[in-house]
């Protein structure tokens, strides 16, 4: 495995990270443990989740399961950095009206006790904001966030689907107060989904924020395997993000496929080393359903794709032309 600073930390982690939406939904516990041990066994460091997944009527589900695996020992929370976030509502009813999505001083202080406890730890790497909320000042969210960095709770703050606006005002005020701010941003980022390319990714270069792409593999659409019906979603928000007609996709996807034969590659492992090659990102957010699948990710961190290939990839999956402004003005 290779290993690369977060952001412009001092910390390194894996260039792949471990998402675990999946666990406590379609992936069961004794399986997510297999995940786990695998994604060790080959040197992945960096396991991200959140106190919302798996998904309604699951919150924190996925937490609990990592906290078991945890309780295991042999050095496992140890050997992990570990990531979760806030921003979501987690059917607490003791939340009364503040169970709402939302990043108040009051909710993060609240959660990421529950947090810690689902997670049998005592601090976390990486305490995220799940969404941005734009409801809430930043002295009231650096108020929190420096609290819980001195009570040794969290080590680095971040981010996830934050704008490139949002980034610059965090580190603004961050910056007015002496304290580090935000050290990643993850963000839905892939072959098909590219408009981060506008503000997002140069942004986060400028400032020293570690990217961490999720959905790397667009719901299962750049692994070559579309289907029309469990993709459907998720296929319509990547047309929509880069303006690409939804009819379009296979013709793009057969394109794609023949590169990758040419290259004597797996589509999954090229979509993800195209990620890895960019150097604002630190390390795409994979999320395997089985120790398979994550096994079979591994493959993604020994691809250089040259000039040459990159350029093909452009040509399939067109970006919106660089950052912004050169990318629509004179």
């Amino acid at each position: 495995m290779k290993f690369s600073p977060l952001g412009r930390t001092g910390m390194k982690v894996s260039r792949l990270c471990v998402g675990t939406w999946n666990f406590g939904k379609y992936t069961d516990e004794k399986e997510a443990f297999l995940i786990l041990e695998a994604a060790l066994d080959a040197g992945i460091n960096f396991i991200d989740t959140s106190n919302a997944y798996p998904d309604v009527g699951l919150r924190g589900k996925s937490e609990e399961i990592i906290g078991r695996w945890f309780a295991q020992g042999g050095g496992r929370r140890e050997s992990v950095v570990l990531a979760t976030k806030v921003y979501s509502f987690t059917e607490n009813p003791h939340d009364g009206p503040n169970d709402g999505h939302g990043l108040s001083i009051y909710k993060i202080r609240r959660h990421i006790e529950q947090s810690l406890k689902r997670l049998n730890s005592e601090h976390v790497e990486l305490y995220q904001m799940h969404h941005v909320d734009r409801d809430v000042s930043w002295e009231e969210l650096w108020d929190a966030f420096e609290s819980l960095f001195y009570q040794g709770k969290i080590d680095y703050a971040g981010a996830c689907n934050f704008a490139a606006m949002d980034l610059m005002e965090a580190q603004a005020k961050a910056k007015e107060r002496h304290f580090l701010g935000l050290s990643s941003a993850q963000d839905h980022y892939n072959l098909l989904c590219r408009l981060p390319e506008l503000e997002l990714v140069p942004t986060a270069r400028h400032l020293g924020i570690g990217l961490l792409p999720y959905s790397p593999l667009a719901g299962g659409k750049l692994a070559g395997k579309i289907n029309r019906k469990e993709n459907e979603k998720s296929r319509r928000q990547d047309s929509v993000a880069i303006g690409t007609a939804d009819k379009n996709l296979p013709e793009q996807m057969n394109m794609f496929s023949a590169l990758c034969r040419e290259l004597g590659e797996e589509e999954a492992d090229v979509a993800v080393a195209w990620l890895l090659a960019n150097p604002a990102v630190t390390a795409p957010v994979i999320g395997p359903r089985t120790a398979g699948q994550l096994k079979s990710a591994l493959r993604a961190v020994e691809i250089d794709l040259d000039d040459t290939v990159m350029e093909k990839l452009d040509k399939i999956f067109p970006g919106p032309g660089g950052p912004a402004p050169e990318a629509y003005a004179w």
